[in-house]
């Protein structure tokens, strides 16, 4: 069967589903094609939304286990796996019957098989349906990359698609990379008492982010038991009939119950037939775009994890609607490529957006910091919550902001108050606007008072 749309849009991942969502508000006749029997993509089956879900149900059960007035400190031992997966489930149904509601109410059709290139406008799907479109966005996310020589299919060996299926609770678990995803799973697990082995092939945990963020989750993390190794590479990793052994290129062996591989990831690229229409992706599966999301083919657009950095959901809606808007002829002027928050699920969490220390004083940009310490806040004495920070980096001169980062309890949702405030023109984004503003009493939101005044007055 043969049928000729405006868009197929290959992915109903988050960049899938913006590019979507755009397109059909344009009046565009759009089809989307999604591998997997559900819609969603790897975000809502083995990614962000499951292992979110799950990260949430054992800070249940932490509570549960160390509130006083519960009663219940065996809360932890007795919770299973299963049990804790259970919630996920759930919420990946509604997730997936929401945005099956979304297609429907936007009269998008949607279709379930495999695609690849046949042409440059024409996509086979499956084995019976053969697709012709003006234009073309891929948006097929990213898998956990996988050398060759690791066996996968070891029972006691994972990645981060298939840790979540883990059976039974490990006494102890190795974790080889310290990335976002190495570093959410040792946090999660340990909440677990889990023994946890931090493997980093680096010198220090996610580089990227301010060096007082990073000093602070290594030292929380190994407040709590966490092993963190840097600056080490593995040579083999040895499976047994009980456990595995990581051996590493400095002579260590170190056994667990179980290894989670969380070194990278690899772009969906692979089964796509990109050389029929003369595309190539790089040696990590990734395809190069410029700031519409364009390739090398100007009609045919890719978005998402399949870009590479910053592989969040969060930026891969985003870049679905900039790739659909330029299609349209409707500029990006209305989306922020350029400043994304970051939000780390570590325990606590961490966010940021902005410059970092390091970046500015590389960049001889004259700043000056300003601190709220969770501790003094009311509402984080309230919660109980007292661990973290509030970090302001601004101007010296012009008081204008450039990055905020915060460490804490609910980090991820205090960060877009100073996202709003960094996305405003002129004099709106300076640190005044922090310091003559009035809070809730108490909130968290007031850590941007405390930090404000606590940076002015380092000028004086």
């Amino acid at each position: 069967m043969s049928k000729e749309v405006d868009v197929v849009v290959v992915g109903s991942g988050p960049g899938g589903e913006g590019a979507a969502m755009q397109f059909a508000k344009g009046g565009r006749k759009v089809l989307v094609v999604e591998r997997y029997r559900l819609i969603g993509g790897g975000c809502t089956h083995w990614g962000t939304i499951p292992s979110k879900a799950l990260r949430a149900a054992i800070l249940q059960v932490v509570e549960a286990a160390t509130n006083p007035l519960l009663k219940t400190p065996d809360a932890v031992s007795r919770a299973s796996l299963a049990d804790l997966r259970r919630s996920a489930q759930s919420i990946i149904a509604s997730q997936v019957a929401l945005r099956q509601k979304f297609y429907e109410r936007n009269d998008v059709e949607v279709v379930h098989g495999p695609a690849r290139f046949l042409d440059p406008h024409t996509l086979q799907i499956g084995e019976d349906l053969r697709v012709q479109a003006t234009s073309i966005v891929l948006a097929t996310g990213s898998r956990p990359y996988r050398p060759a020589d690791v066996d996968f299919n070891h029972p006691r060996i994972f990645d981060s698609d298939t840790i979540l299926n883990l059976s039974e609770r490990p006494h102890t678990l190795t974790i080889y990379g310290a990335g976002v995803v190495g570093c959410e799973y040792a946090s999660m697990f340990r909440n677990l008492d889990i023994k946890i082995n931090l493997i980093n092939s680096r010198s220090s945990l996610l580089d990227f982010l301010d060096n007082e963020i990073t000093d602070a989750l290594s030292y929380h993390m190994r407040e709590r038991g966490v092993v963190i190794r840097h600056n080490e590479s593995y040579s083999r990793i040895e499976g047994t009939d009980n456990g595995v052994i990581l051996h590493l290129h400095s002579g260590k062996a170190i056994r667990s119950e179980a290894l989670l591989w969380a070194a990278g990831r690899t772009g969906n690229s692979d089964q796509l037939n990109l050389a029929a229409v003369g595309l190539q992706a790089d040696s990590r599966g990734y395809l190069t775009v410029n700031q519409h999301g364009q390739t090398a083919v100007p009609h045919i657009y890719a978005v998402g994890d399949l870009v590479g950095q910053p592989s969040l959901a969060s930026a891969a809606y985003t870049q679905g609607r900039v790739a659909a808007r330029h299609v349209l002829g409707l500029g990006d002027a209305e989306n922020h490529l350029e400043e994304i928050p970051a939000g780390i699920y570590t325990s606590p969490e961490i966010s940021c957006i902005g410059q970092t220390e390091k970046q500015l004083t590389e960049a001889k940009i004259p700043y000056e910091v300003g601190i709220a310490h969770f501790k003094s806040i009311a509402r984080a004495q309230i919660s109980g919550q007292t661990v973290g920070i509030l970090k302001i980096l601004f101007h010296r001169e012009s008081l204008r902001i450039l990055g905020v980062h915060c460490f804490g309890a609910n980090a991820s949702e205090i960060i877009h108050i100073g996202q709003a405030i960094m996305a405003q023109e002129g004099t709106a984004n300076t640190l005044k606007y922090f310091m003559n503003s009035t809070c809730n009493y108490p909130t968290m939101a007031e850590a941007y008072r405390v930090a404000a005044l606590n940076g002015y007055n380092r000028l004086f």
